[in-house]
This record gives C-alpha cells, structure tokens and sequence, in this order.
C-alpha cells in the first residue's frame, strides 16, 4: 500500500531517506523496466534498496499441474496470455534459454529475465482545486448525460456515453473530469488511436489551463511534472498499473483496441480499486451494450448533434475497376468530377483509401490537377501537420487512410470514400467516416459519398443505421 504524505513537500520516508519529487512523479502509477529509466542507475537502485520501488520479473512463468507439467506465461507488463506470441530464444543477457512477450515488443523487448519495477514508496496528496475554463452550453441532451457521468462516477459505477458523432461527445466530458480532478482524483482519458490523442491534448489543455496534464503515444516527448490528468493511447496503459481513480475510454469500438484482448485488460489493468470505467463511442460494440444491461452500467444515449441538424446520409456511387484504372495511371472520372467539384466550391476534402498502396499509386494523379492535395497514412511521421494544414485551409484536400475515420474535426469538410466494398471498410467505420461532415454549426450539412465496385452489407447497414439515428433523433425533443 501506498503511503500518503502529510505534507507535499515532506518527503522523508521513516528510514530518513529524501524522496526526490522528479523520481517519485515519474514511477507513480507506472511500471517501468529497471534498466531503462530517465534516471542514473545508481539512484534507481538506492529507491530499490529503501522499498521505495519494488521489483517484479516481466515474465511470470506457471507450471502446469498435469502430468506433462507444462510451462504457461504471463506477461506483467501488458498482460498478455497467448502462448503463441511468447518466444522462447537463447538470452545473452541471462545465458539461458529465456522466453519474451512478441504482443508488446514494439515498447522494448520484455524477457523472463528482465526486472520491473513499481513505486511502493509515499505519494503525495492530489490537487483538488481545478479550473474549468469553458464557457460552451450544453443541449439538455448533452447536460443529461453529463451529469449522468457524474453520477456514475460518484457512484463508482461503470457508464457507457452512445452518442452519435457530432454531438459534443468530448465536450460532455469536461464537467465529469473537473468533478474527478476536484475531488482530488487521478484521471485517464485514453483511445486507441495517436491522432485522437493529438486532437483531444489541446483541447484539455485549453479548458484545465491549471491542471498537470500529459499526452502519451509512440514517440510522445518527455513531460516533467506528475499529471493528474493523463490523455493516452490504449497501448500506453501497457506501462500504468492501479493509477487512475477513473478511466475514460474514448472511441471505444476503434480498432485496434476492440480486436486485442490486451489492450482490453490493459484498462482494467490501469485502474485502481473499484475505479469506475466510462466508455465513449457513436458506435458501442454488441460486448458493451450486453455489459450494460447484464452490469448494471449507467447509460446515455444521445441521438442528435449538437447544433441539432440530422446526420448526413451517404450516396452510393459505383466506380467499376477503380483499382485497375489507378494501376494503369489513371483517376476514373466519376472521381475526377468530385473532387473538381470540390475544389470549385473552395471546401476541404478527405478522400479515404482501403490501402495505402493505392493510395499512394493515386497521390501523383491527383497532384496533376492540384499539386498541393497530400496524402497521410499511420506510418507518416508528418501527419500532424498536415491535417493541421487542411484544417488551416493551406491545402485543398487531404488523401487518407482509415487512420482518420474518427476523433477529427474539419469546418465545411467533404467526404469521399473509394472502395467503400472493401473489408476494411465495416459498417462501424463507414458511420464514423461520415460523421466528419457536417460537424460545425456553420456547416450542418455536407458531401459523403461511398464510391463502390458493389455494394456490400456493410455499407448497407451504415447507411439504414443513420438513417434510424436521424429518425430517432428527430422524435425525441432534445434541443
């Protein structure tokens, strides 16, 4: 158990060692690999020797009680169970046969002979006067389900937001997480991809201007202080354990996180005792809303955008060999007239692309008619930039993957997807896809079109799933 201090700026533990605020902010919550921290080695091991950091293997071996006495693993750091991705090797480190974690490589290599460490040591106590700087008004839609969160939270209680996008889902956060923070709570806001993170940062920032917040995704920069509000990645929670008073998990039908019972565990993972969890999305899996009822969970449900215009309704619009047409350098026409369409009435576009292979292929085309319309994929270390560029208005359009089907918000932006038939393209992703049209008050309306080689099931069952929202939204007075 964690030791509160009576003063935050008393940090002598009873064996009168001093407690250095930078080291005891950082391990906080985490779980760190012991020879790879920000600090000198020599201090880490001055905070193991006094219990300050406690230490555990990275991989837990169990012995199988059968008469085979097979061997399972246990990841400790993201947690992982299949066996399949744990390889056993030949360690120069520990000069055994060693075995390590293939499921959270990418994060550094965890082997059975590698050391975590945790903090054990004292904490201070949390913060609990918060600003709130925002001056926005909520619809009764939005302040209902607002303080529904509240009270799940105060209650402890599990809470699923369901709002269609556009309606201010992350603007009905912001009382909920001042609630938390105020009652000296630690907060996560967490979602699985890099770009919503990018996206929701700044705009924490602007509205708890008083508060320590931190951002963590791959190749996020070093953050000094102890956050009490934390905005991260699923698969940052790898390296968090019992931090957070409450959880939110933003998009919560996002892949990857929906198809990784990892990434899964890791929000359970990150929890402490009892934390209350709260899920956002416009489009709740079936495993959530059967945990809803069969848990007990608070719910809100919101059909209608915020400024109270309905959801713009994809059109189907074939386009035969689009992919051969592409091979063969050339953009077939249909697609050519939308985009000159576009570019006529001086709005920014997203096109969408099923790999980045074709999309690539369909960059140079695209440039012979405008040269300054770029293209973004996950793997591109500028995509930050350039959707603050569209956003800007300094290009015209912005070719992409389904790397931006969510947690992004253009004024006036029109929307094509080429290959809408493609796997890759679920009926979950084709409504986020949509909901970025039509987002600004200004410009409630918009172009979303699904140019298909065939229409699939999937496009079928986004196109009738709006339409039911729009009509739900409308019977119900909201506004």
């Amino acid at each position: 158990m964690h030791k509160k201090l009576s003063k935050q700026n008393d940090y002598r533990n009873y064996k009168g060692i001093m407690i250095e605020p930078q080291i005891r902010d950082f391990f906080i919550g985490r779980i760190w690999t012991r020879n790879n921290t920000p600090f000198p080695k020599e201090k880490i091991e001055k905070y193991i020797n006094s219990n300050h950091l406690s230490i555990r293997s990275a991989i837990t071996v169990i012995q199988s009680p059968n008469l085979f006495k097979q061997k399972f693993f246990k990841c400790n750091r993201c947690h992982n169970e299949n066996q399949e991705e744990f390889i056993q090797f030949e360690c120069a480190r520990c000069n055994e046969l060693c075995v390590y974690c293939r499921h959270c490589i990418n994060m550094g290599r965890m082997s059975r002979c590698t050391d975590l460490i945790v903090w054990s040591g004292p904490v201070p106590n949390f913060k609990h006067h918060h600003e709130l700087a925002w001056e926005g008004k909520f619809t009764k839609a939005q302040e209902q389900a607002s303080n529904e969160l509240i009270a799940s939270i105060n209650l402890k209680r599990n809470h699923l937001i369901h709002a269609v996008c556009g309606a201010g889902k992350t603007e009905i956060l912001f009382p909920a997480v001042h609630f938390a923070l105020n009652k000296g709570l630690r907060v996560c806001v967490a979602t699985p991809r890099t770009d919503v993170v990018l996206e929701l940062f700044p705009r924490f920032q602007k509205v708890f201007p008083n508060t320590i917040l931190h951002a963590y995704y791959g190749g996020s920069p070093k953050q000094p202080g102890f956050a009490q509000l934390v905005i991260a990645t699923t698969h940052q929670l790898f390296r968090f354990e019992k931090a957070f008073d409450v959880v939110i998990v933003d998009e919560a039908d996002a892949f990857p996180y929906t198809s990784d019972q990892a990434l899964q565990k890791a929000v359970y993972k990150v929890r402490k005792n009892e934390a209350p969890i709260a899920f956002v999305t416009a489009t709740p899996s079936l495993k959530i809303l059967s945990q809803v009822k069969q848990e007990n969970w608070g719910h809100s449900f919101i059909p209608r955008r915020y400024h109270g215009y309905p959801l713009p309704v994809p059109r189907f619009v074939s386009l035969w060999s689009y992919d051969k047409k592409i091979n063969k350098g050339k953009l077939p026409p249909k697609l050519i007239s939308w985009m000159k369409t576009r570019l006529e009435q001086k709005a920014p576009f997203l096109i969408f692309f099923p790999t980045i292979q074709l999309m690539e292929l369909a960059t140079p085309l695209f440039q012979e008619i405008d040269p300054k319309i770029i293209s973004v994929h996950a793997e591109d270390p500028n995509r930050k930039e350039k959707v603050v560029k569209l956003r800007n208005e300094e290009i015209p359009g912005l070719l992409t993957t389904t790397i931006l089907e969510r947690g992004i918000t253009i004024k006036n932006v029109q929307v094509a997807v080429v290959g809408a038939e493609s796997k890759i393209f679920t009926s979950s992703a084709l409504i986020q896809i949509s909901g970025r049209v039509g987002r600004n008050v200004q410009f409630p309306d918009g172009e979303i079109v699904f140019f298909h080689h065939g229409i699939t099931m999937e496009m079928d069952v986004a196109r009738e799933e709006i339409l039911r929202l729009n009509k739900e939204g409308f019977e119900k007075v909201t506004v």
